[in-house]
């Protein structure tokens, strides 16, 4: 253990520790209001009162859950590292998010009645561990003193749900992971995955290739984005009643993004003093990790002291192609105004409104659905910023490129597009990617976003991408892709206007994107 925890101090370039004596307590039963008992590892660094850090985990408690709980300690933290309900020797059925306001409550009172207990707790961890922050925050006692959730939002699971739409790799690869967590025979096949999400219906496909439906998955693939479904784990309703001091890291091309934004701003709004850093990560990255830990010793660690944490201003973004971390006082940041940039029937890209012209077309076939390249996923396989040229070689495919710049353009903020849309199904989808192309021709996706749609003749649709901060450099060009779906992140729409977790015959989409004076397509970039 002694060798792991030099290499994640070397890995995640993290402080010294101040002791690697620590010892500690295996599966402490801890028993819930209904008579639940969940199990807990109390890790204890020699010396005086310390504060405690409470971590509350669906992975396990040993190998990297013991990793974060040894980092904690070694830095002065005591450490109660907790298995939810049904994971990992914890009594019941897993069931993600039912059960974590509840059993988390119930856990921190547990921690403030134990006689090695300071009076002082800290809730940090990153993803699922975040969300069980998120699930007490607004009725958390005075005890807990800072919050960090790490890449992770107050309401998880409707971050796989976009508008009218479905996370399909996100939510089966999830539940896959989870499901299969804890037997001893736990690998799968990776074509047997894919497989089952180019199959139909979409509500089959944890049952190919698990054997059996999973309550997770199912819960996604029936429920949509604003269904009352989800009104008890949607803790973002409560975030503006939340006083725990806290501090949110967040990751460009994590899938949570949006939602940890939201979070922040939500925070702002109500008078709190949130900190936000926003890194050049995926959601898995080990330096994002690196900084969630940093930020949480040295800034959460201040506030279970008393003592004044470290100054800066409350929002730290590093700015993708610049290569520099700015500074800023608020979400979006001030000095960058809204700008269209319209597309045009010559296939340009300008700030000028299109003159007249006739519709751009393409054909959308779910039967060979425009695939998924690069882009915010659950998982590092097949993620982030990749080049994209053989998809927009696709015929289903549109692009639209402005003319190589004279000047640096820098965004940074909210991303959205809107785009005037004929379609000859009543129900479809729409894509648009954000896109940055070199002086050698290579596209590079920047953001992105899709909603599905039912579109009543020509119709504008409006498309949220991910907020960025972002450098193009002089000579290279501003793309724009438009298309109809990104599978097997997004399930494809089959075009029939069922439900998707339950259609199986699909419908080519006859498409036209509008670009004229009275349907002037565009994306909207905040510009400096």
């Amino acid at each position: 253990m002694y060798l792991v925890s030099h290499l994640a101090q070397r890995l995640l370039r993290l402080p010294r520790p101040i002791t690697r004596k620590v010892k500690v307590t295996r599966d402490i039963p801890i028993t819930m209001p209904d008579g639940g008992v969940l199990l807990a590892d109390h890790w204890r660094p020699s010396g005086a009162a310390l504060p405690t850090m409470l971590i509350r985990t669906p992975y396990g408690r040993g190998n990297w859950g013991g990793v974060l709980a040894r980092i904690y300690a070694e830095r002065g933290f005591q450490v109660v590292n907790t298995s939810v309900r049904g994971t990992f020797g914890s009594h019941g059925d897993f069931r993600a998010m039912r059960h974590e306001r509840e059993d988390g409550l119930a856990t921190i009172e547990w921690v403030t009645r134990q006689p090695w207990f300071d009076g002082t707790l800290a809730l940090a961890g990153p993803s699922y561990l975040g969300y069980t922050q998120w699930a007490v925050a607004a009725d958390a006692p005075p005890e807990v003193k800072a919050m960090v959730p790490h890449v992770s939002s107050s309401r998880l699971a409707l971050a796989f749900l976009p508008r009218g739409g479905f996370g399909l790799d996100t939510s089966l690869r999830w539940s896959v992971q989870t499901a299969r967590q804890e037997r001893r025979f736990k690998g799968y096949r990776e074509n047997a995955v894919r497989q089952a999400m180019n199959s139909l219906p979409m509500a089959d496909a944890d049952l190919r290739v698990l054997g059996e439906r999973w309550p997770f998955y199912q819960d996604c693939v029936h429920h949509d984005n604003e269904d009352s479904f989800w009104k008890d784990w949607d803790h973002s309703t409560s975030v503006s009643a939340i006083t725990v001091p806290t501090s949110l890291v967040a990751g460009w091309e994590d899938i949570f993004l949006s939602d940890q934004i939201a979070d922040f701003t939500a925070l702002q709004r109500a008078g709190r003093r949130p900190r936000l850093i926003i890194g050049p990560w995926q959601h898995a990255s080990l330096a994002g990790f690196g900084v969630a830990v940093r930020e949480t010793v040295e800034w959460a660690g201040a506030h279970c002291r008393g003592e004044e944490p470290p100054r800066r201003a409350p929002v730290r973004l590093f700015v993708v192609g610049a290569g520099e971390w700015r500074h800023y006082e608020t979400w979006p940041p001030e000095g960058y105004a809204p700008r269209d940039w319209h597309l045009h029937g010559d296939g340009g890209l300008r700030t000028a409104v299109p003159a007249a012209s006739e519709p751009s077309r393409y054909r959308y076939d779910p039967a060979d659905p425009t695939p998924s390249v690069g882009g915010p996923l659950l998982t590092p396989r097949g993620a982030g910023r990749k080049d994209n040229r053989a998809l927009e070689a696709r015929s289903d495919v549109l692009t639209f490129t402005c003319s190589p710049l004279t000047a640096d353009l820098e965004i940074i903020g909210e991303v959205g597009a809107r785009i005037w849309l004929r379609s000859s199904r009543p129900d479809t989808g729409v894509f648009v990617r954000l896109c940055d192309v070199d002086s050698r021709g290579r596209s590079v996706n920047v953001c992105d976003g899709l909603v599905n749609v039912k579109p009543d003749g020509v119709t504008q649709v409006s498309v949220p991408l991910s907020p960025i901060a972002y450098r193009f450099a002089r000579g290279h060009r501003v793309r724009v892709q438009v298309s109809s779906g990104a599978h097997p992140r997004f399930a494809r729409n089959t075009g029939s206007g069922e439900h998707h977790a339950v259609a199986r015959t699909l419908f080519p989409a006859d498409q036209e994107v509008f670009h004229s004076p009275e349907h002037p397509s565009a994306i909207t970039l905040p510009t400096r």
